[in-house]
């Protein structure tokens, strides 16, 4: 991909339907919503979220709308202010199956059509996801200045109000790409799919090397085939892989030694038992267990 773009989060809101729980910290295979949105766009020139701050698995830019709780046209105001790229990646931070195909997707549709101000994600209904989408700035700002100018704010402003002047191309979502979290239910629902057997050692294998802070491709079939070949069979295909990226991040801390090794295996102990939590349908509490402190 060589569009070069910045990437603005809108992570606030008072999430109702979920009891005002904060939905962007829900875990969903032990990573953060938000961390997962960030996730598909790692090449973004500079990331923007706009929430109170809080720890992400990579560096971001904060910032907040105001007044707090303005409302997604207030956020999105406030995110492009602190952006400086002619494209802008705007996107939502309930979107657990976000993923950088579709990221590239949006791009190149909006790299391909130079009338177009902006390209949109639909969902299966053919309804269009504003806040799954690539925005040309100048007329991103040119819409939002005018909502400003006819309204007097941007706060409280249905979104509509910004695609409809806006000149649009429009990109169908994969499977699950423009599915986001509104309910327990929902969460539910997603925890529910990552665990599917065609998904459940990628998303595993990557939510470990997020929370041991570990770049690198891993080719699991191979590792699976070492450690069947090794132990005559593997009952539990997860726990050689962990093992081994405990050992690597050990590794790279320094000369490897017991005290690296613990501290990588604690993390993963704790990501462990967050999965354990979820498989028994609990609703996190984004606290970490006794276990894993002490």
């Amino acid at each position: 991909m060589t569009t070069a773009y910045d990437a603005v989060v809108l992570a606030g809101g008072a999430a109702r339907r979920l009891g005002g729980s904060d939905k962007p910290g829900v875990r969903i295979g032990g990573r953060t919503l938000l961390d997962r949105v960030l996730a598909a766009c790692p090449d973004a020139a500079r990331t923007v979220v706009v929430a109170a701050p809080r720890p992400t698995a990579r560096p971001v830019r904060w910032t907040r709308e105001d007044p707090p709780g303005g409302g997604p046209l207030a956020a999105l105001g406030a995110g492009v202010r602190e952006t400086g790229a002619d494209v802008l990646l705007v996107l939502s931070a309930d979107l657990p199956f976000l993923d950088g195909a579709t990221v590239r997707r949006l791009l190149d549709a909006l790299d391909a059509a130079p009338g177009a101000e902006a390209a949109l994600l639909t969902d299966a209904e053919s309804r269009d996801q504003p806040l799954v989408a690539a925005y040309r700035r100048t007329p991103l700002l040119r819409e939002l200045a005018l909502i400003t100018d006819r309204r007097g704010t941007l706060a409280g402003g249905p979104l509509r109000l910004l695609t409809g002047g806006l000149n649009l191309t429009r990109v169908a979502a994969a499977p699950l790409a423009s599915f986001d979290c509104d309910t327990w239910e929902d969460i539910a629902t997603a925890r529910a799919r990552i665990r599917e057997h065609g998904t459940v050692l990628d998303e595993w294998i990557t939510a470990v090397k997020d929370e041991l802070g570990i770049e690198l491709d891993v080719d699991t079939g191979v590792l699976l085939d070492l450690a069947r070949d090794a132990a005559h069979g593997v009952a539990r295909p997860a726990a050689p892989l962990t093992t081994f990226l405990v050992g690597y991040a050990a590794a790279r801390a320094g000369e490897g030694g017991p005290e690296a090794v613990a501290e990588a295996a604690r993390k993963a102990a704790a990501l462990a038992q967050r999965w354990a939590a979820e498989e028994d349908g609990e609703q996190p509490s984004e606290q970490p267990s006794e276990r894993a402190t002490e």
